[in-house]
Formats: C-alpha cells, structure tokens, sequence
C-alpha cells in the first residue's frame, strides 16, 4: 500500500498594496463613477472643435474640398462671399441651400464659436436662452453654451497643469528636508516660511498688469502668456503645502530597515530619496490631489472673476459670472449657468476626493500588513 503524497494547499498570488487600494477605490461607487464621469468629459472636451464651432467642418464649393476647422482662416472672398473677413459659414450653408446644385457646407453641432459676437441677432445683448442658443448670449452676444464647454477644458488643463507642477516642486523639496535634516531641513523650513509671507494677490496683480496679450494677425487670435504665468505664480506659491507633509513622510520612513538596507548596500541618496523611500511617501499626494483640484479651478474662476486671470476673449466660467453679477436682474442665466457648472465639476472631484481618501486610509491597507 503506497502512500499517496500530500499536496500542498495553493498559495494565492500576492497582491500589491497599490492594487489592493485600487480595488477598494472601485467598490466606493459614488467616487468612482464620478472618476469615470470626470475623465469621459474631460476627454470629450478635446473633441469640441468637431461639436461646437463657427468654422466648418467641410466645405464642397467648384468641386474642391475645404476643411476650415482643420486648416484654420478663409477669407470671405474664397467662397464667393462679400464683404471683408473671415467666411461666415452658417451663411454660406444657406446660399448653397438656396442656390442648389453640387456645393455644400458640413456645420458642426453647434455651430457657434467661443469667441464669436453674433451681431446679426435682432435686439440687444445679452439674449435669454433659446432653441439656437440654449444657455443663452453673453453681454457680447457671445454663445453661452460655447464658452463654458470650452471653459471647462481649460479650468481642467489648467488644474492638471498646476498640479503637476506645484507636486514636482513640492516633493522635491520636501524630499531633501525630510531626508538630509539637520541645517538642511532648519534652512529649508525657514525659506518656506519667508516664501510664505509673500502676498499671493498683489504678486498675482501687478504681473497681470505688467503682461500684455500679444495678438498674431495670421491666426487671427491672441495669445495666452497670461495661462502660463498664472500656472507660473499659482505653483511658486502652491507647492509648500505638500512639502510639509512629504518631510514628514520622510522623516518616518527613513527610520525604518528597508532604508538601512539600501544604505548598508552603497546605495546613493538619489536612489534612496526617488526609488526606495519616495514611492512609500506618496499617500498624501494622492490622497490630497482631488481637493487641489478643487482649490486650482477655484482659484482660476476667482482670478477671472476679479479681472486679474486669463486676458480676453480666453472662455472662463470667472469672466462670465462677472458679467452675471452685473447684469443679476436682467440676465439670470450668466449667473446660474456658470455657478452650475462649476458646482457639477467641484462636486465630482469632491466625490473623487473622499474615495481615494477612504482606499488610502493606512487603517485598511497598511504598509505593514
């Protein structure tokens, strides 16, 4: 009688402290269907030149193909159209309609620019909300619908942006203090708190007032140093939040073996700082990027708001809600259109927020455990 061997039980494969939090982030519904909300949006925003624009999509006109939303500026004589400036395409689909034959005009969705005055629209500006113009006319006959789409893109991209950049720094530094100490950590300290006394407005004022929009002829657009400068003030001064809490990460990591070993084994401080130690510090980077978020696109809207933001015509929820609260009595919708949408946006990242903070939390899934 042979004895059977004893097979030993299955070990179930290891899973990664990352994915397991991952995981936890997926079963908080609320949060994580508002990532997916945000992030479908957000790319779908990339896509509004093909949804919402003035400029064709394809022009049939003499058997040629024209792609203005592509290629850019038709003068108005390409077309056949009188009159000085660029092709006004909404009235050209409507000659074409009339006139028959083989030319054609392919509008988008919404075929009204972010920057476009309608001056063509009986009475005076701004104009209530309407079949052609759901969410109404700005004060400059402007497309309301046109520009917060466009104004939510770039409250996002700049979020993202000046996250990005603000972390870098404040990792970094925080990085350095918390890992060397000692005079390096006193003398840093002391800095931040000299940086810190630097008031943020009047830096943020007298740059704007000092930098002008520079208009290129050829593309018939301004451009936008303001953008970059903003991102440029609003990270100098944002990246010290995140420093403080990075030291302290530092400080308890490299107390622990796992350092001790890199060390005893020639690693280089480089190493240690960016490979061993930095990718177990990162719980407060995650967990408190969402509500930057909310901090970053308030900050923008306020900006714009107050006139010290992005220069116009730059489409911003702010520059709206200023035209609102002058015109409260008259016109309504340039208050509660912008006020929504950024309230639907800040009410998803907060959604996102208290989930990653729920799937980080060390009482669920330690570093020990």
């Amino acid at each position: 009688m042979t004895n059977a061997t004893a097979t030993p039980p299955a070990v179930p494969p290891s899973v990664s402290l990352f994915r397991k939090r991952l995981r936890k982030f997926r079963t908080l519904k609320r949060g994580y269907w508002s990532f997916l909300a945000l992030v479908i949006a957000y790319a779908a925003s990339f896509l509004l030149p093909l949804l919402i624009n003035n400029r064709a999509l394809l022009v049939r006109c003499q058997g040629e193909y024209y792609c203005p939303v592509w290629t850019g500026y038709f003068p108005a004589s390409t077309f056949g159209q009188k009159g000085i400036g660029e092709t006004k395409y909404r009235a050209l689909a409507e000659e074409f309609r009339a006139r028959g034959g083989t030319d054609w005009v392919l509008l988008a969705p919404h075929p009204y620019g972010k920057n476009e005055s309608l001056l063509d629209m009986p009475g005076y500006p701004p104009h209530k909300p309407s079949w052609e113009h759901p969410l109404g006319t700005d004060d400059r006959d402007r497309d309301v619908l046109a520009r917060l789409a466009y104004g939510f893109n770039l409250s996002i991209t700049f979020a993202v942006i000046l996250t990005l950049f603000s972390y870098t720094i404040g990792v970094a530094v925080g990085a350095i203090l918390g890992y060397f100490g000692g005079r390096i950590d006193i003398l840093g300290q002391r800095l931040v708190e000299i940086w810190t006394a630097v008031p943020f407005l009047f830096t943020v004022m007298i740059l704007s007032a000092l930098v002008t929009p520079k208009f290129y002829p050829e593309r018939h657009e301004l451009a936008q140093p303001a953008f970059w400068l903003l991102i440029a003030i609003l990270g100098t001064f944002g990246w010290m939040g995140m420093t403080s809490y990075i030291r302290g990460e530092f400080y308890r990591e490299k107390a622990k073996d796992y350092v001790s070993a890199a060390v005893a084994t020639g690693a280089s401080d480089f190493d240690i700082i960016f490979k061993h130690i930095l990718p177990n510090a990162l719980t407060p980077v995650v967990t408190f990027t969402p509500f930057y978020f909310v901090a970053e696109i308030t900050s923008l809207v306020s900006l714009d708001f107050l006139g010290f933001g992005l220069p116009p015509p730059t489409p911003s929820w702010g520059e709206t809600l200023g035209q609102g609260l002058q015109l409260i009595t008259s016109a309504w919708w340039l208050v509660t259109f912008p006020t929504l949408a950024l309230f639907l946006t800040l009410l998803l990242v907060v959604f996102i927020g208290e989930a990653i903070r729920e799937a980080f939390d060390p009482k669920v899934y330690s570093r020990l455990r």
